[in-house]
């Protein structure tokens, strides 16, 4: 009874690297997403970028409110996908420390 409660508790699970096949063609995978989502966030900034520009010089208000919201939403994807790695380091790190 007692060992149970301690696997309730403590399962003994940590990350291993290599336990699967195909781990590398995971990483391949999710780095090719990643780079995928920083490309677009480029394009999405150089189109957000344009449309404020755009209606700040021609008096649209609302397209220029629109291109400043696109600005920041995309360099704000562009600084989470480029802190993904770091992000994530952090969180499993802290998840560790929790008793």
């Amino acid at each position: 009874m007692q060992h149970a409660q301690y696997l309730a508790y403590n399962p003994g699970i940590t990350p291993k690297e290599g336990g699967l096949p195909g781990l590398n063609v995971l990483k391949d995978v999710i780095s090719s997403i990643n780079l995928f989502g920083i490309v677009a966030a480029v394009g999405a900034l150089a189109v957000s970028a344009v449309v404020w520009a755009w209606g700040h010089h021609s008096g649209g208000h609302q397209a220029e409110a629109s291109g400043k919201k696109g600005t920041v939403i995309a360099a704000g994807c562009a600084l989470l996908l480029g802190a993904a790695n770091g992000i994530v380091a952090f969180f499993s790190a802290m998840g560790t420390e929790i008793q």
